[in-house]
């Protein structure tokens, strides 16, 4: 794996590369030396709390995509609140498209539950999806409710008493899954982010195997040694599966297709189109289709237009005006 490295002081931070993953966890749970035996970062490492009182990013290239990593200062309870800088450390934590919870395994439902509220409270949330609601607000007309499947928790009242606490008195909510009061807030309050996370539990050489069996169990979770760099490969390879990227090979016409170096695009934004406006946004005016081998196409080549959608590991070869 190639491995590029550079330092930053402070908390903004510039998005570069693919991907950032942020790691969040309290101080002293070996983020920093994750952080440094990962991607090869000097971050300063030492046995008491709050060495890391800035953010530092490392860059890694896995299966030829450019990720970015962000040590982020040790948060604490409270920190949504402002302790610790906990507001800017969690302010950055929003701009990640995944998020590494670092955990001490001999103290790991504590803190994890301290941590997700402090989240939660700052409007992150962790492995769900946005809630399946249509909210739109009127001049008139009062709360019109319609929900295509049956509700456990919300009707009329509950939306429009909900609805009330924010002087909202005419809009149009559609419930399209079971939802609950806290997703229709999360809906009209409209400034949440949804970020997968991974527990990462850190220090396994101090545990038994028969309690790292029941770790391995627990979902979203991956056990490793940060100072031991024990088991880098399951994690390396989740977050390969978390941030849900696709690599697209291109091929020159009349030559092979570029295996070392693919561009890549977020699992959301696959089209032909897209691919062309991460090359340059003037390649999508001189577009005249595409050739693309692979399996997103039923046959190769397979000549296709700009709403294709592209599939992990396509080659493409665009054809100009």
């Amino acid at each position: 794996m190639n491995i590029f490295y550079f330092l930053f002081a402070g908390f903004d931070v510039a998005k570069t590369g693919d991907a950032r993953i942020g790691f969040v966890g309290f101080p002293s749970v070996g983020k920093s030396t994750l952080l440094s035996n990962l991607a090869g970062v000097y971050s300063e490492v030492a046995a008491y709390e709050f060495t890391t009182l800035t953010t530092v990013p490392g860059v890694i290239r896995y299966k030829g995509a450019k990720i970015q990593l962000l040590d982020l200062p040790g948060i604490i309870e409270g920190a949504k609140d402002g302790k610790g800088r906990g507001r800017q450390v969690i302010a950055v934590a929003r701009t990640c498209n995944l998020i590494l919870i670092v955990l001490d395994v001999l103290k790991p439902l504590g803190h994890k539950k301290i941590i997700e509220n402090e989240l939660e409270g700052f409007g992150i949330r962790l492995n769900s999806k946005p809630p399946n609601i249509g909210f739109k607000k009127k001049d008139k007309g009062g709360i019109n409710l319609t929900a295509t499947c049956p509700q456990s928790e919300l009707d009329t009242e509950t939306v429009k008493s909900i609805l009330a606490e924010y002087k909202i008195h005419n809009a149009d909510v559609t419930l399209r899954s079971d939802a609950t009061a806290d997703d229709l807030i999360d809906v009209v309050e409209g400034n949440r982010v949804y970020i997968p996370c991974i527990y990462v539990l850190n220090k396994i050489d101090q545990i038994s195997i028969e309690e790292l069996d029941i770790i391995y169990k627990v979902p979203h979770c991956v056990p490793i040694s940060a100072h031991h760099r024990w088991n880098f490969d399951d994690l390396l390879e989740k977050i390969w599966d978390y941030l849900k990227l696709v690599r697209i090979y291109t091929k020159p016409k009349g030559q092979l297709p570029d295996y070392t170096s693919p561009v890549v695009l977020p699992y959301c934004k696959t089209t032909v189109e897209d691919f062309c406006m991460k090359i340059h946004k003037n390649l999508i005016k001189d577009f005249k289709y595409a050739l693309v081998w692979g399996s997103s196409v039923k046959h190769n080549p397979q000549k296709v237009g700009k709403d294709h959608t592209l599939e992990d590991e396509d080659v493409i070869q665009i054809v100009k005006k």
